[in-house]
């Protein structure tokens, strides 16, 4: 059995290495007059989805899958870069980061298996439902967090049944379809695989009857075997079978002393006001998931080694780059074999990411990919599924 991995699209910029928080890479500039102070006034032709489009090829070429197209309220419209990246790689899978409730789910279905059709069935699902709270609310979203997830459920039970070609009628709580369905051809197009993300009860129910792959954050290696456990003790329940897909940032190098010396120039960097801020960020969230990262914060950081939870994991990514808190750190074999462990968890895909993210696809896919056994041991695994 082989490993499903993918890299990931920075859609809000970059910067050119975790010693620095500003995104000088893709044109996602803070402030209006950043691009003058930064010596880059002027336009040579060379576009943010040109970069993008060069972290596809090189992931393409490194021997991932595809890559996550992040999709947050600083981001691009991660539909739309899918739709630019496809005429720019040939096997390079999409996949695409969506709240239900802000698509119909009938158009939803069009559009999906129009993609589909023009990149010979290249799309993939990340179905999110949202952390409530002020962000929630950016996108006009006012619905509670349970109802939130009931919405998703019907969005997906539509979305699959008008798929079929219809026709499809659908009475719930929070859609209404009559006589629907996809016209053939694209009734005929593979349905995308589903990643779901959530944590709570109401998440994993729905992720139980829809998800291909549930999806989560890195959390300490016993954690996640528990949460596992639990979403597929439900999927079974149901006559389904699920698998586990985690997310997670990589620092890799020759040497262990040579990544943690990129993680403390990072954490030397960091804006004290930054550190201050850490231990309140998501107070107050709906999310679980964001939470059970919380409740791993140290009351008092000092050093970057107050951070290290586990061997080689190291919880302070988000004060380097903002996004997901947990990641592994290590020399090469060392993040294999983490990857190894998680596999053995219970693990059958992972979401990597780096940064910067175009040298850091050739370093991880290059140089970690190989060294990666999975559960049948085999010499050189590479990201296909």
């Amino acid at each position: 059995m082989t490993i499903d991995i993918f890299w990931r699209i920075p859609t809000h910029g970059e910067p050119s290495s975790h010693r620095s928080r500003k995104p000088f890479r893709g044109d996602w500039f803070p402030g209006d007059d950043s691009r003058r102070q930064a010596g880059l006034s002027g336009d040579d032709g060379f576009t943010y989805a040109d970069y993008l489009a060069e972290i596809a090829r090189a992931a393409e070429i490194a021997g991932f899958q595809g890559g996550l197209i992040p999709s947050f309220p600083m981001t691009d419209e991660p539909w739309v870069i899918s739709s630019v990246l496809a005429r720019e790689t040939r096997t390079f899978r999409f996949m695409i980061p969506f709240q239900p409730g802000f698509l119909n789910p009938v158009v939803a279905a069009r559009a999906t298996a129009s993609l589909q059709r023009a990149t010979g069935g290249r799309a993939l699902y990340n179905i999110i439902t949202g952390g409530g709270g002020p962000q929630q609310l950016w996108w006009g979203d006012p619905v509670g967090h349970d109802d939130r997830y009931g919405r998703t459920t019907e969005f997906l039970d539509i979305l699959r049944g008008v798929w079929r070609g219809g026709p499809f009628s659908y009475h719930g709580r929070f859609y209404q379809v009559e006589d629907a369905g996809l016209a053939d051809p694209l009734s005929r197009e593979e349905f995308p695989e589903i990643y779901f993300s959530g944590s709570s009860d109401a998440a994993l129910a729905s992720a139980s009857k829809h998800a291909d792959y549930y999806l989560t954050w890195l959390e300490p290696f016993a954690q996640l075997r528990d949460k596992f456990a639990r979403v597929k003790e439900r999927t079974d329940a149901l006559g389904r079978k699920i698998k586990c897909a985690i997310r997670v940032d990589i620092v890799a190098r020759p040497t262990e002393k040579e990544a943690w010396n990129e993680v403390e120039r990072g954490f030397e960097n960091i804006d004290p006001a930054v550190l201050a801020a850490h231990a309140r960020r998501n107070e107050g969230s709906e999310s679980v998931g964001a939470r059970r990262q919380q409740a791993l914060r140290p009351t008092t950081i000092n050093s970057y080694k107050d951070l290290i939870i586990e061997p080689n994991v190291w919880s302070g990514f988000n004060l380097l780059r903002g996004g997901q808190t947990q990641g592994i750190v290590g020399s090469y074999e060392q993040v294999a074999e983490r990857l190894d462990e998680l596999v053995r968890l219970g693990a059958d895909a992972f979401i990597l990411a780096g940064t910067p993210h175009l040298e850091e696809a050739y370093r991880v896919g290059e140089e970690v990919l190989p060294l990666v056994r999975g559960r049948a041991g085999a010499p050189a695994l590479r990201a296909v599924g």
